[in-house]
């Protein structure tokens, strides 16, 4: 499978993709729960660590399960290469120390996970490596942030809660004209419903623990694109610093991967369903969801997304009690900060995942008191907003 990827389509793939059976013969893939390897001699050792001689040496870097995984996703992001991770943070601070060095500057989407932001601002900076932040919507800024010592430009898209887009092509147009890499975290879409390098794009990060798990048992991240930058540069960040993610964990994202392109477009009939009913709800003053024709960016999600994704934001009239009410009447629905889950799950952006950003920086991104985010699973749709009407009400 791994030598005749480009023959295959998405489904196929997310099965079939990197798995080298054994001599055991196995139909599913094996977790290979080894700290190291036996050499057949010292020669053979030595060409191994020295990188003469491809093979395994140390689960930490070199994992037939972890590898199993990486080939796999590898394949339904059409990259080259792909780096697993211990988490989704750990694969953004795995590119950035990878890639950056002090003097370097980020340009970022302000509309961002608040511990991506939290690292850029509080970690990254002690480096001396300055970020600064615009508008995810707004190419004029974009471009007028970028200097002379910028080298990455990052951002999420949809973004994370209030759904808004970025034009991916632009922006990679934008990137290659100042020879600059652009990252995109993919985690909300995945490649079932999104290819950002098909678009331009130089890197894709991942938080696994997300929907390509698909139902909220592990932790785990990934870096995905070009041999050169992400196969040797991030790889060999990973080789010598560690957040390697566990064979088990890979294993666990390997079945997941093997529903991912059923699931994503369940998650998001589910979610357009959910979102045009919450339009019609009056103690809902705004929904956000790209798959809403009232959203500002509806047409850019048709034109580079195959579905509209699995998360919405709500705002309430009302503020935060309203808000934390509408959160506490759910029976169904859990209360929880993680997404991507067959479950649905609910949460308030600003005390819980942006519970960190100042006062000014929740502004800045949007997120205000009054507002709800929901990750809708995959449970009956009636049953799902039969749970919200009580917080409605």
């Amino acid at each position: 499978m791994p030598d005749k990827k480009d023959k295959h389509r998405f489904d196929t793939l997310a099965v079939r993709a990197g798995q080298v059976r054994t001599p055991e013969g196995e139909n599913a893939e094996p977790i290979f729960t080894t700290s190291s390897y036996v050499f057949e001699s010292a020669a053979e050792a030595a060409a191994r660590f020295s990188g003469d001689l491809p093979g395994n040496i140390y689960s930490r870097f070199t994992n037939p399960t972890v590898r199993t995984f990486e080939q796999r996703l590898a394949a339904l992001e059409g990259a080259e290469s792909c780096v697993a991770t211990a988490s989704g943070m750990s694969a953004i601070l795995s590119l950035c120390l990878a890639l950056l060095k002090s003097g370097d500057h980020i340009v970022s989407s302000r509309s961002i996970f608040g511990s991506t932001t939290m690292l850029f601002t509080n970690f990254l900076e002690k480096l001396g490596i300055v970020t600064s932040f615009v508008d995810l919507t707004e190419i004029d800024e974009w471009a007028a942030a970028i200097r002379p010592e910028t080298r990455l430009l990052f951002m999420e898209t949809p973004s994370n809660p209030l759904t808004e887009l970025a034009d991916i092509r632009q922006l990679a147009d934008l990137a290659q004209q100042h020879s600059i890499l652009l990252a995109v975290d993919n985690c909300f879409c995945t490649p079932a419903l999104q290819r950002p390098i098909t678009l331009g794009a130089d890197i894709v990060i991942h938080s696994a623990t997300k929907f390509l798990d698909g139902q909220g048992r592990c932790v785990g991240g990934a870096v995905v694109g070009g041999k050169d930058v992400v196969g040797e540069q991030v790889y060999g960040f990973l080789r010598t610093a560690g957040p390697a993610m566990s064979p088990f964990n890979a294993w666990v994202f390997l079945k997941g991967l093997e529903t991912l392109n059923l699931r994503m477009h369940a998650h998001s009939e589910n979610t357009l369903a959910l979102a045009r009913w919450l339009e019609a709800q009056t103690a809902v003053k705004r929904v956000y969801y790209p798959g809403l024709e009232s959203h500002a960016q509806h047409q850019l999600a048709k034109k580079q997304q195959t579905g509209f994704g699995g998360l919405l934001s709500f705002e309430l009239h009302g503020g935060r009690e309203a808000a934390w009410k509408m959160v506490d009447a759910t029976r169904v629905i859990s209360i929880t900060a993680n997404l991507g889950d067959a479950k649905s799950t609910i949460t308030h952006p600003a005390t819980t995942t942006h519970g960190r950003l100042t006062k000014e920086q929740l502004q800045q991104a949007g997120i205000t008191d009054g507002l709800v985010r929901i990750a809708v699973g995959l449970e009956d749709i009636e049953d799902i907003k039969n749970d919200l009407l009580p917080g409605l009400a």
